[in-house]
Parts: structure tokens; sequence; C-alpha cells
């Protein structure tokens, strides 16, 4: 760890850094586990040069999640988006799965989602990863998943030359049939935002937690879509969900659809590979 980090941190703390472990796992920032002469353990992320705002927008979606008193997150210590940029979290030991961990993440993610968000979208932008997500509001879910999330990135996609224009031309058409494909309507949910595998965490007590949210107001099936997408989730997760919170009809066949927002993300963050994905995923849309 850096001197000034150590230094920013018994600042802000309080108190004096003893030791600090790195951690592997994360492909944006670096991690530490940091022990403090209180004999507290605290994680702590850092970057060099993060975008602006982004461990204030972290935070912020973890604490707009721990509202809904749903699904553990780990609680913000204190942060910093300018040198040294940091965000110190609570530090989740992991511990093994207890019973029945499956159903108590399946209605966790029912509660999270029925806790609600008052618009779609969210009173700040964030990010996904480390590119920039927009929150702005839209009067309705279709407006909203199309401006804000699949136009944003499909023309990033295309301006950095990874998406052709006759896949663009999909997406076009997409667009003219969204209202009839994104489901009934449905009142916000408070989404996680970034659902896959590696963003659920097993706590000192073996229970779920979920951690490095892209959180805001949107249907609750993007959250359940990105789940399907890279595995790591039981079958009694979703059938907990189920019981806890019915689908609407038709959800099955609208997984593709929402998982196209994260595979364009993919597409724009780790280059070509994904875009047969994509294009898989949006000849079952349109």
């Amino acid at each position: 760890m850096i001197p000034n980090l150590r230094a920013a941190l018994e600042r802000r703390l309080g108190t004096t850094v003893q030791a600090a472990r790195a951690l592997s796992g994360g492909d944006i920032n670096d991690a530490f586990e940091v022990s403090l002469e209180s004999g507290e353990r605290i994680f702590v992320k850092t970057h060099p040069n993060p975008p602006r705002g982004m461990f204030e927008a972290e935070a912020c979606g973890l604490r707009w999640l721990d509202e809904a008193g749903a699904v553990r997150v780990p609680q913000v210590l204190a942060l910093s988006d300018e040198g040294p940029a940091y965000l110190a979290l609570e530090l989740l030991t992991p511990g093994k799965r207890v019973d029945g961990f499956d159903e108590e993440l399946g209605r966790g993610l029912a509660a999270l989602h029925a806790h609600g968000a008052p618009s779609f979208g969210l009173d700040r932008d964030n990010f996904i990863g480390r590119l920039p997500q927009s929150n702005a509001a839209a009067g309705d879910w279709p407006s909203f998943y199309w401006r804000r999330r699949l136009e944003a990135q499909l023309r990033l996609a295309i301006n950095r030359g990874l998406i052709d224009s006759g896949t663009g031309r999909e997406f076009t058409a997409l667009e003219r049939v969204l209202a009839d494909r994104v489901g009934p309507a449905e009142p916000p949910s408070r989404l996680h935002g970034d659902l896959w595998g590696g963003n659920l965490h097993v706590d000192d007590g073996g229970r779920p937690c979920l951690i490095d949210p892209a959180a805001y107001g949107g249907h609750r099936e993007v959250d359940l879509a990105m789940m399907r997408l890279f595995g790591g989730f039981g079958p009694r997760v979703f059938a907990a969900y189920e019981e806890a919170w019915p689908l609407s009809p038709g959800a099955e066949e609208r997984i593709p659809l929402y998982q196209l927002y994260p595979l364009l993300v993919h597409v724009n963050l780790f280059g070509g590979a994904y875009v047969a994905s994509v294009k898989r995923a949006l000849s079952k849309c349109v």
C-alpha cells in the first residue's frame, strides 16, 4: 500500500494502519485487507486515476440498496475520489454457506426489488465496470431501457468499430417494437444492476451479501437475466424468488432482451469476442 493512501486512511479513520495485505480478484481496482490499531480489519479498494466520482457512486449505490434491508451489503466506512482515491468498506470474511442459502438469496432479492425506487433511473449517474452509466430518469421503462441502456452502449460500440452497421440496423428494428417486448408494465424495482456471480459474496455467517453495485430503478427482470448470463446462481434461487414474488407471464422469453445490456457492456469493456453473443440475443428479440 502506498504511503499517501495509508496516511489518508489514518486521517479519515482516526486510527493507525498496522498492516495491509493485497487481495486478488478485481480487474479495475487494487484491493487490500487493512488491519487497524483497534484490531478491526477493513476492506479498501483504490485506483491511481479513477473516473471522477466512481467511488462516491459505488458508496451511494451500497447505501441505497441497504435502505431496503433485504440483502446484506458491506457498510461504507470512508471514501475519497481525489488523490489518493479509495473506498473503505466493512470487511466481509467469507464463510461456509448455510443451509437454505439459495432460498434466502431468492427471497432477499424479491424483497429488494419490491422495495421499489422513485423512478426508472436514479438521482445520480454511476458506473458499470469502468464505463459511465447514465441514470437520468425516464417516464416509462421502454424509453429508459432504450435511451439510457441499449442505445448508449450501442453507440459506444459502433463508434469504436466493434458493432457493424447490419447489427446496428437490427437494433433500430428492436427500438420500434421494444414497447411490445419488455413485458407488462411494473413499477420501478430497486436493482443491483450488475448482478453476476462475482458480485455475490458469502459473509462470515454463511449468508448472502451483494457487492459492487451499479444500482438504479428499473425492471426487476434485468437483475434476474444478468444472473443467468454467466452462471453462479442455483435453480433454487430463482424458484424462491418466484415463490416470493411471481414474475409476469413471458419472463423466460424476455431473458435475451434483458441480457443485451450486459452483453453490450462486455463488448465495450473486453472487445469483439462478445459480439456474437449480442447477435444471438438480439435475434431472439426482434
